[in-house]
């Protein structure tokens, strides 16, 4: 009710609280507004609604809040929040070029992007295996050229200043990589990730590497003022082969194939040595003089490959050379042979290893399908399950990479495998609608759980009258659900997320059979959870085991409503009056062993039989006294069955059909319950005997 004053409206709510439409009466000088009064009584209703929500709330835990969470207030003085200020949209920067014109990001994202961090995470930071490539292209410069002008002579005083640029800009790579970013780099000390910047600095000072860093940038280059250009005086350079090192096991780490980088790098180790040899080869045929016999380098041609080609031919002792004819050509020659065989020899057998390694899950692979090939001929197995076989190897090593992912994931600790299953399987289960609503951690549990499997084109995944054990998760491919009378027709395709068989694994009685064929169809690769591993799993969570037993029950009752069959034609004419006759009980049925009006007529022509043998029996025993008495008429070979007069409680609309004898009456009334039918009564009397 709404009242109004001089000081306003106020609103007065008599008896609305109970809900009903009877009101007080109203006090003179107060104006009722139906308006107010409305929305009062809506209010109730909200509230009351509120109320059986919470009600159903308690009685049922399982079920959520319909309201969201209120919204968190912050009580601070008036002004701009920080968030807010933060969250403020940056201004769109755009470039002319030209006829177009196009977004560019703004200069101060690029600088944050290349601005280095308090400390660097070597292994995960890309940014710093970038700065190690770049280092490791300053240090094999050093390591290649400055033997290379040092025996040869390719550095002339007209190309000097070419070669101390390039040395220069070498020597600042060295100076950053000292005073800026190995200071920085993270180290683990007693299992602990060390951040703090001057931590990590003290503890790089501490280290060989740096001791190591240090000599390789002392500036013996000012010497060149007192001996020239030499570029022996730079040979401290070739000290920071640990930044070399290093950089290869980043970028072995990040790379997908690192064998061939191996490769590369064994590969690289060989012309090194080479070039070595080559560089040794020029200088003792210049101590000898060039030309001066026919073991040293004449001097003609390009004397760079020259000399590699001889450095080939000698470390890889394929022969063909000049003799050496001095003592000094001699102990080089000896020398150079031990040291071709042993590095030969050694950097062989690492590329044995290098490619072995990079083909050891192909071979792995094969030996598997030999076996089993050799196996599947031992027991004579049949040509077509052979092919079969091969051809699951083949796609299943094709599609993942390997024969069982559990064999990978079993070297790593609970929480990789955890990560790795989520990053890999998680979008998937996610999506299946039975697990929606239930706990996340669950979920995470299920998935270290599940196995893969593959089907080939035509496999049953299960057949049709099989107690259900498991529950399928289509990762991949596609499966059809085949049904009709011969189990051909197609009923549904399934495709990836999609989830059958859920109704065994949730039923509380278990044994449920398959109801239906599933076949592959193509390749699938399906999850699969059997009904122990998921009692393992809810055991631990009560709540989400109540809301899939909630889900399991709706499920039983959607299959177990039948399915709706063709509509029913109503009779026209004047059969509607009558109405439809009703079908012959499965009793009666039942125990006439057959169906429709055939198995009756057996049924009384056998016992029409039975009667008038012992009618004939008993004429033949009667004493003669008794042949005078009239003689009761035989019963004819099809007697009309006598009209059972009807009780006086019983319904003239109905009609009993029934044949009496002496020894059997079968008869047939209404069921006083609608909808039953008619029921079968059968009695039976022994002849008395005079």
């Amino acid at each position: 009710m709404l009242a109004q004053n001089k000081n306003g409206f106020h609103y007065i709510a008599d008896g609305l609280s109970k809900g009903n439409s009877t009101q007080k009466p109203t006090p003179s000088g107060f104006q009722r507004n139906e308006y107010a009064e409305a929305q009062l009584q809506e209010i109730i209703k909200k509230m009351r609604e509120r109320a059986d929500v919470y009600k159903e709330k308690l009685n049922d835990p399982v079920l959520s809040s319909p309201e969201g969470s209120p919204t968190a207030f912050l009580y601070n003085k008036p002004g701009p929040k920080k968030e807010e200020a933060e969250a403020k949209p940056e201004e769109d920067h755009y470039c002319d070029m030209l006829c177009c014109k196009f977004k560019k990001p703004p200069l101060k994202k690029y600088m944050e992007h290349l601005q280095l961090p308090e400390t660097i995470d070597s292994y995960t930071d890309r940014r710093y295996v970038g700065w190690l490539m770049l280092v490791t292209i300053a240090y094999n410069w050093n390591c290649w050229f400055i033997p290379l002008r040092y025996v040869f002579p390719y550095q002339t005083p007209s190309n000097t200043i070419y070669w101390f640029t390039i040395d220069v800009i070498c020597d600042i790579c060295y100076l950053c990589d000292l005073l800026i970013f190995q200071p920085r780099v993270r180290f683990i000390r007693g299992g602990d990730i060390i951040i703090d910047k001057v931590e990590t600095k003290k503890f790089y000072h501490s280290t060989v590497k740096f001791q190591l860093d240090v000599i390789s940038v002392l500036p013996f280059d000012i010497l060149y003022f007192f001996f020239g250009f030499n570029p022996a005086l730079r040979v401290n350079r070739m000290l920071k082969h640990n930044t070399f090192f290093e950089f290869n096991d980043r970028l072995e780490a990040i790379m997908e194939k690192a064998y061939i980088y191996r490769v590369i790098r064994t590969t690289g180790y060989l012309l090194f040595i080479l070039h070595i040899n080559a560089c040794l080869y020029y200088w003792a045929s210049d101590y000898e003089g060039l030309g001066s016999t026919r073991w040293v380098y004449d001097g003609e041609g390009n004397m760079y490959l020259r000399c590699y080609y001889w450095a080939v031919r000698s470390l890889i002792t394929i022969g063909g050379l000049a003799e050496p004819q001095t003592l000094f050509e001699i102990i080089f020659q000896l020398l150079n042979y031990f040291m071709g065989v042993f590095v030969f020899s050694s950097l062989i057998g690492q590329m044995r290893d290098v490619i072995g390694a990079a083909t050891a899950g192909q071979n792995y692979f094969r030996s598997c399908v030999d076996n089993t090939v050799s196996y599947m001929n031992t027991y004579s197995i049949p040509r077509l399950v052979q092919n079969r076989v091969r051809t699951w190897y083949e796609y299943t090593w094709d599609s993942q990479g390997m024969l069982d992912e559990s064999e990978l994931l079993e070297q790593m600790p609970t929480r990789m495998q955890l990560a790795i299953a989520i990053d890999v399987n998680f979008a998937i289960v996610n999506k299946v609608d039975l697990f929606k609503g239930c706990d996340t951690q669950m979920i995470y549990d299920m998935l270290l759980r599940l196995k893969s499997i593959v089907y080939l084109p035509g496999d049953f995944v299960c057949k049709k009258g099989e107690i259900g054990r498991e529950m399928y998760i289509i990762k991949q491919g596609e499966v059809q659900v085949l049904g009709g009378p011969d189990g051909t027709k197609v009923l549904v395709t399934l495709r990836a997320g999609a989830v059958f068989g859920e109704i065994s694994l949730l039923a509380a009685g278990g044994g449920n059979r398959r109801t239906a064929n599933v076949v592959a169809h193509g390749f699938a690769n399906l999850f699969i959870l059997d009904k122990k591993t998921l009692n393992e799993i809810l055991r631990h969570y009560p709540d989400s085991e109540k809301l899939l037993m909630k889900k399991a029950k709706v499920l039983l009752k959607q299959k177990g409503k039948p399915p709706p069959g063709p509509p029913v034609q109503q009779p026209r004419g004047l059969a509607g009056l009558f109405g439809q006759k009703q079908e012959t009980p499965k009793l009666f049925k039942a125990m006439l062993g057959a169906r429709g009006k055939d198995g009756l007529a057996k049924l009384l022509q056998l016992k029409r039989q039975q009667d008038a043998e012992e009618v004939k029996a008993e004429t033949e025993t009667k004493p003669k006294e008794e042949e005078k008495m009239p003689e009761k008429p035989a019963a004819p070979s099809a007697p009309p069955a006598p009209k059972k007069e009807p009780k006086a409680d019983a319904k003239p609309a109905v009609m009993q059909r029934g044949t009496s004898k002496e020894s059997l009456i079968i008869s047939m009334s209404p069921s006083p319950r609608a909808g039953e039918g008619e029921i079968l009564k059968v009695e039976i009397k022994e002849t008395q005997k005079k």
